[in-house]
């Protein structure tokens, strides 16, 4: 394999990355992310992942691209990022008390060879009722508005958890053993 580029400059995704002991560039894609009507999420998940790897290999030929996508599901609802600290405080009291899933999806592409893998991951996670206040100290802190669901679950929010399912990578957006499976395939 010759370099690698990460299609995103989520920074829990580099430090993922990081972790791995891979040599990476970052080049992330610029695409709307709008799920389209009656789109389940780990469909989304894997058209975006693929999207992106796809878009960012058209500036690198001759590189692996990693591209990746991360959606917070429950039930019919779709929780990506929020927009606004509004948002943010509807998709947290949606999300309280509840099971929910955030699916990942992870693609590989390289241009060069013409071939690529994908793979979705779902994490389940369940988290206890939350107060108005928590909800709405939680939102002024900052640390929802650039993340899936509006948390990060290895943050502050990890403390809401009463029970979890899946890999806590898959959560946090890059699940490393997905990773690992697909450079296998030696794109």
């Amino acid at each position: 394999m010759g370099s690698l580029v990460l299609a995103s400059q989520s920074p829990r995704r580099i430090q993922l990355l990081e972790t791995m002991g891979l040599q990476f560039l970052v080049d992330p894609a610029e695409m709307d992310e709008t799920a389209r009507p009656h789109e389940r999420p780990d469909a989304l998940v894997r058209r975006l992942a693929v999207t992106k790897a796809l878009i960012v290999g058209q500036r690198h030929a001759n590189a692996s691209i990693l591209g990746s996508d991360t959606i917070v599901a429950k039930g019919p609802g779709l929780f990506g990022k929020p927009h606004t600290p509004e948002s943010a405080e509807d998709m947290l009291r949606k999300l309280s008390g509840t099971r929910h899933q955030v699916y990942t999806g992870v693609a590989l592409w390289n241009p060069e060879a013409g071939k690529g893998y994908v793979e979705v991951a779902v994490a389940h996670v369940t988290f206890r009722a939350l107060s108005a206040l928590e909800i709405l100290e939680y939102v002024a802190s900052g640390e929802p508005l650039d993340k899936a669901g509006a948390y990060a679950i290895q943050g502050q929010a990890g403390s809401w958890v009463t029970a979890f399912e899946g890999n806590l990578e898959t959560v946090m957006g890059l699940p490393t053993d997905v990773v690992q499976k697909l450079l296998r395939h030696g794109v």
